[in-house]
C-alpha cells in the first residue's frame, strides 16, 4: 500500500471556458468539483492504476466534508484527521482557445498544535502498512517549516520510504531526514536553491540530504539524479491540455517504481508517459489510459555519462537520529551550499 498525506487539502474546481477574457464576463462551459492536493491527486492516479492506496491529510468545514464525501464517492480509503477551520478550495479556469490553464489558490485552513499532534499520531498508525509514503504540497497555515522533516523522521523510524513533493522552507527543512526520493519542477530547483543551471541545483539539494531528485522540465520531460546515475527522459512529442495534474501523475509512477525497485530507465519512462497522458485529461488526478500506453513505449530515456560525485558518499544510516525541531526564527537555506 502507497500511503499519500496531503496536509493542505482542497476541493478542487475545474471551470472549462472557450476563451477567458480578464477584466470582462466569461461564459463557463463545464464545472466540475472534486476532492484534490497534490497527494489526493497522487492516490486518485495510484487507484486507476491498480495500486492500492490511502489518503490522509487534515480536512475541516463543509469544504472538508464535501471533501470527503467525493473520496468517498472515489472509492479511494479516506483517514484524513478533522481540523476546526474551513478547509481549502483551487480554482483552475481551462481556456480552450489559448491552449493555458489559470489557477486560484485559497489559503489553507488554521491547524492548532493539538490538531497536528493528533494528526502525527494517525499518521504514525497508518505507516505500519504502508510499503511507500508520498508527502506532497503546501503547508497550512500553523504548522512549523519543519513539518515534513518530521514526517520523514517517522516514516525512516518505520523503515518506509517517502517520496517528498513540496518546496522553499518545507523542502529545505526535510531534507536532513534523508528522503528517499523529491521530485521539483523546474521554477522551484532555482527558487530553492538560488541555481540557474538544473544539475548543480539537483547537487545542492543532493547534497543537502536528497537520496535521488528527480526534476520535472514541463514539456521537456524529467531530469533524474540518484546513486544509480543520471538520466534525461523526454516525452516524444508536446501534449496538449491541463497540466495541473502532470507533475502528481509523475510522482505517482515514481512511488510506484520506488516501491517495487524497477530500473529508473523503466521508472522514468512510465512517469513521463503518464505525466504527459494527465495533461490530456481534464481534470487534475486521471490521465487517458490509451495515450500512455502509447507513450510509454515512445518515452527517450538517455543516460548522461558524468560520473556521481556523491556516490561514495551516499550512504543511509541504519537508525535515524532523533528528530529537533528548527529552532525559532531559523531558516533553513542557511545550510545549502552555494552555487557554483
Amino acid at each position: 500500500m502507497i500511503l499519500t498525506v496531503t496536509l493542505n487539502a482542497a476541493l478542487d474546481v475545474t471551470y472549462q471556458v472557450a476563451e477567458l477574457q480578464p477584466g470582462g464576463s466569461t461564459r463557463v462551459r463545464t464545472v466540475a468539483e472534486r476532492a484534490g492536493g497534490k497527494g489526493v491527486n497522487v492516490s486518485r492516479v495510484l487507484r486507476t492504476l491498480g495500486v492500492a492506496t490511502e489518503v490522509t491529510g487534515l480536512a475541516g468545514g463543509l469544504t472538508g466534508r464535501a471533501l470527503r464525501a467525493d473520496l468517498a464517492r472515489s472509492g479511494l480509503a479516506d483517514f484524513l484527521v478533522p481540523v476546526a477551520r474551513e478547509s481549502r478550495r483551487t480554482v483552475a479556469v481551462v481556456d480552450e482557445r489559448a491552449g493555458e490553464t489559470s489557477i486560484l489558490l485559497e489559503p489553507g485552513p488554521e491547524v492548532s498544535t493539538a490538531e497536528w499532534r493528533a494528526f502525527t499520531g494517525s499518521y504514525r498508525a497508518r505507516l505500519a502498512r504502508a510499503k511507500t509514503v508520498v508527502l506532497s504540497g503546501s503547508l497550512p497555515r500553523g504548522l512549523p517549516a519543519d513539518a515534513y522533516a518530521l514526517l520523514l523522521y517517522h516514516a525512516r523510524l518505520a523503515g518506509v520510504p517517502a517520496v517528498l513533493d513540496t518546496e522553499g522552507e518545507p523542502l529545505l527543512a526535510a531534507l536532513r531526514e534523508r528522503p528517499a526520493l523529491i521530485k521539483p519542477n523546474a521554477h522551484e530547483l532555482t527558487a530553492t536553491t538560488g541555481c540557474s543551471d538544473p544539475l548543480e541545483a539537483i547537487a545542492q539539494l543532493r547534497t543537502a540530504g536528497a537520496r535521488a531528485v528527480v526534476a520535472s522540465l514541463g514539456p521537456d520531460g524529467l531530469l533524474a539524479v540518484s546513486p544509480e546515475g543520471r538520466w534525461r527522459a523526454a516525452p516524444p512529442h508536446p501534449v496538449a491540455g491541463n497540466p495541473t495534474g502532470a507533475g502528481d501523475a509523475a510522482v505517482a509512477a515514481l512511488a510506484v517504481g520506488l516501491t517495487s525497485g524497477s530500473p529508473w530507465p523503466e521508472v522514468l519512462a512510465r512517469a513521463v508517459a503518464l505525466s504527459a497522458a494527465a495533461v490530456a485529461a481534464p481534470l487534475a488526478g486521471s490521465y487517458d489510459a490509451a495515450l500512455y500506453r502509447s507513450l510509454r513505449e515512445q518515452v527517450s530515456v538517455t543516460p548522461l555519462t558524468e560520473p556521481d560525485p556523491l556516490a561514495p558518499h551516499d550512504p543511509t544510516p541504519h537508525r535515524p537520529a532523533p528528530h529537533r525541531p528548527a529552532p525559532h526564527g531559523a531558516t533553513p537555506t542557511e545550510g545549502l551550499p552555494p552555487c557554483p
